[in-house]
């Protein structure tokens, strides 16, 4: 009997312990390969685009922030054109407050894309073109939706891997 019982708490404290290790091997927020996969293959649908051959960066500004994203290769003309084509067209949506594009890619609704469709009469998307692709700037001057904001562009460095900075940031365009 004791010894069932040592043999029952041995193989829980296992369990337990493998557990916590799986755990800790997974930081809070980071996704596992198969839902990058499958974000990353909705996204080339919902872009337009080979998330491949293009690098994203979302940045974090003290009045909004930008959506910027280049082709990897100057040369790759085609996909520079359809860069420009989806975010020209991401500014359009999201200035009427349709964020249906990036719920697609994620396959969940953003953090801060309720509080910007509500508020987005308080919010400016500024649409340009640059050498490799276009960028999205967002601004405004109502701290609710810079909060909003600022929620849903963590949001886009966690889930894509960006590695751009978390906090707001004054020399990066």
């Amino acid at each position: 009997m004791i010894k069932k019982a040592f043999t029952l708490a041995t193989l829980s404290l296992a369990l337990t312990t493998g557990f916590m290790a799986q755990q800790q091997q997974k930081p809070e927020g980071q996704m596992s390969q198969h839902k990058m996969d499958e974000m990353n293959r909705r996204g080339d649908q919902a872009m337009g685009f080979d998330h491949l051959k293009t690098t994203h960066h979302f940045i974090l500004k003290n009045d909004g922030g930008a959506i910027r994203v280049e082709a990897n290769d100057a040369g790759d003309v085609q996909t520079r054109d359809q860069i420009r084509m989806h975010l020209s067209h991401i500014a359009m949506m999201f200035r009427d407050g349709n964020f249906e594009t990036p719920m697609l890619v994620h396959g969940e609704s953003p953090a801060g894309v309720e509080t910007m469709s509500r508020l987005k009469a308080d919010i400016k998307y500024q649409y340009e073109e640059i050498d490799r692709g276009a960028s999205v700037r967002i601004s405004t001057t109502n701290a609710e939706a810079l909060k909003a904001i600022h929620d849903f562009l963590r949001y886009q460095i966690k889930e894509h891997k960006t590695g751009d900075p978390l906090v707001v940031t004054k020399d990066i365009n």
